[in-house]
Parts: structure tokens; sequence; C-alpha cells
């Protein structure tokens, strides 16, 4: 990543896309206090790991997925670092097999593309239609790090704020799930 990357408060003072301010006016309107770090696209976890150092906050892995009908949709927020196996998923959930959303059903339920999947685009989720899964070591952070629905900028803010006013703000629960480290 080139260039200098600087941690911020707040939202910016530039002009943003709709979907990217829309995140910023509705954790200012819940009184979310966050940081932010503006970058070039960052759209996979190793290019997280320089925003991590500057944010202070671990940056979550956000994977939309779905059953194999297509008739059930989750967002699974995970650490960064964890090896995902959709088979130990699948199991805990008690369905037969799990596949990752394609970016037509990203864009149509989270307004948000690959490379920016965040929880944050649950609040364009309006009929509940995607099943928030978090991981039980997500759970135990202080904060946590994610785009706001774009990939050149990170948010930094505390976990407990996205269980306690987000998520209700939205319409939005959690199923926690315990994801392994290591391969079974």
């Amino acid at each position: 990543m080139s260039g200098e990357i600087i941690l911020s408060k707040g939202r910016p003072a530039d002009a943003r896309i709709a979907k990217e301010q829309r995140c910023y006016e509705l954790l200012d309107a819940l009184g979310i206090e966050y940081s932010r770090v503006d970058h070039a696209p960052a759209d996979d976890m190793e290019r997280c790991r320089e925003i991590e150092k500057v944010l202070g906050c671990e940056i979550v892995k956000n994977l939309l997925l779905t059953n194999r009908q297509q008739t059930d949709v989750y967002l699974l927020l995970m650490p960064g670092q964890k090896p995902f196996k959709t088979k130990i998923l699948s199991k805990q959930l008690g369905v037969s097999r799990l596949s990752f959303a394609t970016a037509e059903q990203m864009l149509g339920l989270l307004d948000i593309t690959p490379g920016s999947l965040s929880v944050l685009g649950l609040m364009n989720d309006r009929e509940n239609r995607v099943r928030l899964l978090i991981d039980s070591d997500v759970l135990k952070l202080d904060c946590i790090g994610c785009h706001p629905c774009l990939n050149s900028s990170t948010l930094g803010f505390k976990t407990e704020e996205l269980i306690g006013r987000f998520l209700p703000a939205v319409g939005h629960g959690y199923t926690a799930v315990e994801l392994p480290w290591e391969e079974l």
C-alpha cells in the first residue's frame, strides 16, 4: 500500500458516495463514536494488516453465504486471520451446504459490491433477509474494523456499540457461532 495512512475521528469533510455517506449519518445519529482511515482500495485481508496498525482495531472478515437452495443468506463476521471451513459452519447451522453468495445477491440485499462487504450493509437489509452470524472470537474484541460499504475507507468502533446500538437500530439480531482456529 503506498502513501501515508492517517487516522481520523468521525465523518470525512469531503463529499462521499451516497451509501458511504449513509453509514456516517446512521452512526452519528446513533451516537456511535468511530475512527476512520482513508486508503487505497483494500479488498482482501492482507491489505488490511497495515490499516489495522493505524486503526488500532482488528478488521473483521465479512463473508456472505447462502444455502444450497439460495433461500437463506448469512453474513458471517470472523477474525481476519482465522481460516473459514464451510463444513463446520454448515453443521452448526444445520444446513447441508453453504456457498458464497453472488455479487448480484450482495448488491441486491446489502447495496455492497465484492471487496466492500461489511456488517454496516445490514442497514440496507430492510426486509431482514440476511441472518447475521458472529464468531465468538469477534465478540471478545474490544473494537472492530470494517468498511463503510466502500473499501477505500475503514472504520473502527467498539464491538459493544455494534451489538447494543447498531444492530437494534437496523432491526437485526445475531447468532454466535464457534469456528476453530485450526482444522479439526
